[in-house]
């Protein structure tokens, strides 16, 4: 079983910057890829970074290319997600998932490809 825990949500004003981060068991994190989702009640999940395991890759969604960086620390098996210039249609709840190994990174991908945290709150407002 692996188990995926986000922290650092809450909420910041329109332009401001936060920080998530995401824990995976140990050992897990090894070797898979890392993602982050983000859902706005009455709306699909979205994909909208996603990490190789060597952190050589790393790919946005266009909504957020510029201002979400998606990092790694496999050494803390830790992940990521630096969130600049933040906009109220930015409020969501954000979701960490590591892709299940029998899986590669070149896409999101179906949901049942990952192992989820259980979500954090960001909310961007004046």
């Amino acid at each position: 079983q692996v188990n995926v825990v986000e922290s650092g949500g809450g909420s910041v004003q329109p332009g401001g910057s936060l920080r998530l981060s995401c824990e995976v068991s140990e050992d897990t994190n090894r070797g898979r890829c890392m993602a982050w989702f983000r859902q706005v009640p009455g709306k699909e999940r979205e994909g909208v970074a996603r990490i190789t395991v060597d952190s050589a890759g790393t790919y946005y969604a266009d909504s957020v290319e510029g201002r979400l960086f998606i990092s790694r620390d496999n050494a803390k098996n830790t992940a990521y997600l630096q969130m600049n210039n933040r906009k109220p249609e930015d409020t969501a709840l954000y979701y960490c998932a590591a892709k299940k190994r029998a899986y590669t990174c070149t896409n999101f991908g179906r949901s049942d490809s990952y192992s989820w945290g259980q979500g954090t709150q960001v909310t961007v407002s004046s």
